[in-house]
């Protein structure tokens, strides 16, 4: 069976809007069993032992990863030979974060912390080249990410397959009608959800 795991952005989790909508599909596919949303912690040291646990139960998930997730997504794809999904993706983004030391919140659960030098040099130990076999990725971008310039990913992924849409947003405005495609590239067989309305999702 077909698995895939969400790895959201920094100061994010699993009740975040791309999350919740993903989690509500597999849900209706019957497939609520082969979907890991871990709730990650913010540093990135904990947080890719958490995602290498979830590898280890999934098996060989297809990794869907959006923002800092995606970053993540690319190191563990790197590292496993696994498939990947970026969505509005960091890169380099031990390159930005010293500029946003201090205090963080997170949007959805209120947690407070910390980001320290430490945070930025965990980062950097996962920082890979492009991707060494482009066929396993999809990048999609959005032109109107206001926090994060996707021209910096376009370059970056640049031998991957790219999708590249005017406007939107970081968030990924109309995510749920991309979920066709996501579920097509984990080769979720066409005849399970090609009658879905995937507008009950947005």
């Amino acid at each position: 069976m077909t698995s895939i795991l969400y790895i959201h952005g920094l100061n994010s989790s699993p009740a975040s809007r791309k999350a919740s909508q993903l989690s509500a599909l597999m849900q209706r596919l019957g497939r609520a069993q082969a979907l890991r949303v871990p709730a990650l912690h913010h540093h990135p040291r904990q947080a890719i032992l958490q995602l290498e646990s979830a590898i280890d139960e999934l098996g060989r998930p297809l990794l869907v990863g959006s923002s800092l997730g995606g970053f993540y997504a690319t190191y563990l794809a790197e590292r496993h030979g696994l498939k990947a999904l970026l969505i509005n993706p960091a890169v380099n983004p031990q390159l930005r974060f010293e500029g946003y030391l201090g205090p963080q919140t997170n949007y959805y659960t209120g947690e407070t912390w910390e980001l320290t030098l430490d945070h930025v040099a965990a980062l950097a130990e996962l920082a890979v080249p492009p991707p060494g076999d482009p066929a396993r990725f999809q990048v999609w971008l959005q032109t109107g990410d206001e926090t994060l310039d996707y021209r910096q990913a376009q370059a970056f992924y640049r031998a991957c397959a790219l999708r590249i849409e005017p406007g939107g947003d970081h968030g990924f405005a109309n995510f749920a009608a991309h979920l066709p495609a996501l579920l097509a590239f984990a080769g979720v067989p066409a005849a399970e959800w090609r009658d879905i309305d995937f507008s009950t999702f947005a």
